[in-house]
């Protein structure tokens, strides 16, 4: 009995520290969570903070049309992905943040995201290591984007795609679209052809990693975002084998990423694994997305649709029968553009990004205290109807005459520093798969399947289309 009575008094006094540790952790969180709030509150856009930790963020992620604003304001102060944060809808406020990375912004995704895409990845890093990666991306994209074996290689691989469909109704366009531009993305990146092992390898992990990119961010085994975090360390074996083999059969005349990378004394081993992950990242799914944003939105407006077809045919008819498309065909493409750039418009597939103050930045009549989380939403702006007449309206003429490159109130491939040098491949993948599209089939939707985003934005059913051969 007495051995019983030392137990339970050291129970009790297990519990008694246990609550105390408890009650000092929930303390501590509502402390961090409230007094950089009340210190900076008067001087910061108005808004309300929400839930203490959590804050607003579950309202701020509720899957939503992905051309729509939503419920906010302008700019306003919330409490959102675990930090105070300011979120801005306003042309000039996100100009003003994206155009002043590292002076007075820094890019700030949250830490599960550097947890699946790694330390080394283009997208996470900041300062000097971000300029030396991006100056690599732009220097790879300046040589690629009208070489003629890579133009060649997307016109033959839309051509294969599209040839898949002979005989058939029905086609998921979003699959088709992935499968297209996974094969253009790992032949240019790694040389490799779809129906070679390590290319299933790799499309296969490469799934389960896109799965867990945007799963809830737990490391238990088994969740989604476990099996992401392993499928990212087994396709960076995979690429460094395919590095290890390159390097014991030394130069060849592939000309893809990968070998342009090698040679690149000033990149590690992991920084030149993390950038063949980046670029497979943004050609396969963001890529994919526009098509299916163009597609989507031209089969609901006839007469764009109708001019599309036009420009390609003229484009066609001045070439022979078997004739690859090059740059200057591509430059031709000026409808094509402004379709492409109003599919980005109301599609929104990059909806926000995330930035932190890294100093207490003025801006108008109110203070961006350092330390807080900043949000432009991009898409805000892009549905502002008093920036673009009939906003809500995909309207590709009204791109005419502008400049883009230079416009504040679009910002598809973000701004300043941090513009997405692989901009422009996407582009030409975009209008070389069209020009075949449009040539060679009608299609219409099956069924309402709207762009949904959950914040990333996809087609739920795939957009499945009902196909006729022209």
């Amino acid at each position: 009995m007495e051995g019983y009575g030392e137990d339970s008094t050291m129970f009790g006094s297990f519990v008694g520290a246990t609550f105390i540790a408890l009650l000092a952790l929930i303390l501590l969180l509502v402390f961090n969570h409230f007094i950089p709030l009340v210190l900076h509150f008067k001087s910061a856009p108005s808004g309300c903070f929400g839930w203490p930790v959590v804050g607003e963020t579950l309202s701020f992620l509720i899957p939503h049309s992905s051309n729509s604003i939503g419920r906010y304001g302008k700019v306003f102060k919330s409490h959102l992905f675990c930090s105070p944060t300011v979120v801005s809808c306003d042309q000039e406020l996100n100009h003003f943040i994206l155009q002043n990375e590292e002076k007075l912004f820094q890019c700030s995704y949250p830490k599960p995201i550097h947890g699946i895409l790694g330390k080394s990845s283009m997208l996470v890093v900041v300062g000097d290591t971000h300029k030396r990666l991006r100056s690599q991306a732009l220097s790879l994209v300046s040589t690629t984007k009208s070489k003629v074996g890579y133009l060649n290689d997307i016109e033959r691989m839309a051509v294969q795609v599209m040839e898949s469909w002979k005989g058939k109704e029905q086609i998921i366009f979003c699959e088709e679209a992935r499968k297209f531009t996974f094969n253009v993305i790992v032949k240019q990146v790694l040389g490799l052809t779809p129906d070679e092992p390590q290319s299933i390898e790799i499309l296969e992990d490469f799934l389960t990693f896109m799965k867990g990119l945007i799963s809830f961010p737990l490391y238990i085994p088994g969740t989604p975002y476990a099996r992401a975090v392993q499928a990212r360390a087994r396709i960076s074996s995979t690429v460094k084998a395919i590095i290890e083999e390159r390097k014991r059969k030394g130069a060849n005349k592939r000309s893809d990423f990968l070998d342009m990378l090698l040679p690149v004394n000033s990149l590690s081993e992991d920084e030149k694994v993390s950038f063949v992950l980046d670029s497979l990242l943004g050609g396969y799914e963001t890529t994919s997305l526009l098509m299916a944003m163009a597609v989507h939105f031209l089969g609901q407006s006839p007469p764009a649709l109708e001019q599309l077809k036009s420009e390609h045919q003229n484009i066609r008819s001045n070439k022979r029968k078997d004739e690859y498309l090059n740059w200057e065909d591509y430059k031709k493409m000026e409808f094509t553009q402004n379709v492409i750039y109003e599919a980005l418009r109301c599609g929104n597939i990059v909806k926000f990004v995330h930035r932190k103050a890294i100093k207490d930045v003025r801006f108008k009549d109110y203070v961006i205290p350092s330390g807080w989380k900043v949000l432009p939403v991009f898409s805000a702006v892009h549905l502002d109807t008093s920036l673009h007449e009939n906003a809500f309206q995909f309207h590709p003429w009204r791109w005419e005459g502008q400049s883009q490159t230079t416009c504040k109130k679009f910002t598809p491939f973000g701004g300043g520093p941090r513009f997405c040098p692989g901009s422009e491949l996407a582009k030409v993948e975009t209008a070389f798969f069209l020009h075949h599209l449009v040539l060679k089939f009608r299609w219409r939707t099956e069924g309402v399947d709207d762009p949904m985003a959950y914040p990333y934005v996809e087609f739920q059913r795939g957009l499945s289309l009902k196909i006729d051969p022209n």
